[in-house]
């Protein structure tokens, strides 16, 4: 069971829990700004959606949670988003915190040297997509390999649905 909650700090560098999200749907992925292709690539994707769901995405708190905190300070994580994708917020904390919040998503990351850089380490992740309701329940995950098209219907039909539902 995906238990979706947190307790980190934004690239702001404001400590937050999930209740700073209640009311809109939370998008969260998990990665570090040191990652070379996976997180690049989703987060370009996830960008890619959520300007495709036009005014829809503002329904959407789209969250990029770090799980490398040694490196990813929250003025690194302000200055990486805010670089290339400005829509997300970055959230990260302590050692305890990262893995506190890795814990309650489910989310596989491990330190492995990098070969390409002796100094460096590389952090090998899951790559889901987690979709948390307004309530900050988990709704569903996506996998790494739906393209933008089926990513944002299934993304438009989770918020559609769950708003039908809500309105008496």
């Amino acid at each position: 069971m995906i238990d979706g909650t947190f307790r980190l700090t934004d690239h702001h560098g404001t400590p937050v829990t999930g209740a700073a999200f209640l009311g809109r749907f939370m998008l969260v992925f998990f990665g570090f700004t040191h990652c070379k292709v996976v997180c690049p690539r989703a987060l370009s994707k996830l960008s890619a959606v959520l300007d495709d769901l036009g005014p829809l995405a503002d329904e959407i708190a789209p969250l990029y949670v770090s799980v490398d905190p040694e490196r990813d300070h929250p003025e690194v994580m302000k200055a990486f988003l805010e670089a290339s994708y400005p829509r997300f917020t970055g959230l990260t904390g302590t050692r305890e915190q990262c893995d506190a919040a890795k814990k309650a998503f489910r989310v596989f990351a491990e330190k492995k040297p990098d070969p390409d850089d002796p100094e460096g380490y590389d952090m090998p992740h899951t790559a889901f997509a987690y979709l948390l309701g307004r309530d900050g329940r988990y709704v569903a995950h996506f996998g790494d390999h739906l393209d933008e098209v089926q990513l944002a219907e299934r993304l438009r039909k989770q918020i559609t649905t769950a708003t039908e539902v809500a309105q008496p």
